[in-house]
């Protein structure tokens, strides 16, 4: 289990502060699906990477399966089998996609099992094993083969913040397609996501708004408001 125990966080502007998060308290259960939602500024993006140890809570706790996480490194928490998944995937110059996902796993591993992992994001595996990491890739491709990387970690927590972000129509039906599988191998995964098809499949949708929790529910309790906020905007 993640928990979070009153995460705040503060930025300085100019000669004041100002709080992004606002003691944020959850518990997110092993092999639970999560979607966080809320209008931009709300602090979503920053309280993933809270979660990864990007960024350090100004106040509050993180235990994961009852250890103190708060303090530990990137590197420690992806030891602990935490994984991210940025807005924008990395490009890699030099780096092709089979190094990649062996630097991800952590060992060397199989061609065959390299495979797999392009498999499961959809990708064939003859066109990308020996493909570089670079900016000839569509930004759907990188997102997926970031992905593959993700599942080569093979981590305990997947983080994903807006992973539909920059992709096009039709990897996106791939990216929903993904995350369903994660739902059925029970994988806890977090998803920053407005997407209302990615909310849809979520176990709990939290919401987020100037840096608290709103609310949080299942898809079919909360999507209505959600809904119902954007048509009134539309």
């Amino acid at each position: 289990m993640l928990e979070l125990e009153n995460i705040s966080y503060e930025v300085k502007k100019g000669g004041s502060k100002t709080k992004v998060l606002d003691s944020i308290s959850l518990k997110i259960e092993t092999g639970s699906f999560v979607v966080i939602t809320g209008p931009n500024g709300s602090g979503k993006s920053t309280l993933a990477q809270i979660l990864m140890g990007i960024k350090a809570p100004t106040e509050g706790e993180i235990i994961l399966d009852e250890k103190n996480i708060t303090k530990s490194s990137i590197t420690e928490r992806a030891k602990n089998g935490m994984t991210f998944s940025f807005q924008q995937p990395v490009k890699f110059k030099g780096i092709y996609v089979y190094d990649l996902l062996n630097i991800s796993s952590g060992e060397l591993i199989s061609e065959d099992e390299a495979k797999k992992y392009l498999k499961k994001v959809g990708l064939k595996p003859e066109e990308y094993l020996l493909r570089e990491v670079n900016g000839k890739l569509s930004g759907g491709e990188l997102k997926r083969i970031e992905i593959a990387s993700v599942l080569a970690r093979k981590g305990k927590i997947l983080i994903f913040d807006e992973p539909e972000a920059g992709i096009d129509l039709w990897s996106f039906e791939n990216l929903v397609r993904i995350f369903k599988n994660l739902k059925s191998e029970k994988k806890t995964t977090i998803i920053i996501s407005h997407q209302e098809r990615i909310l849809k499949i979520a176990d709990e949708i939290i919401i987020l708004e100037n840096g608290k929790i709103k609310s949080k529910n299942t898809p079919e309790k909360i999507l209505p408001e959600i809904l119902n906020k954007k048509e009134a905007k539309t």
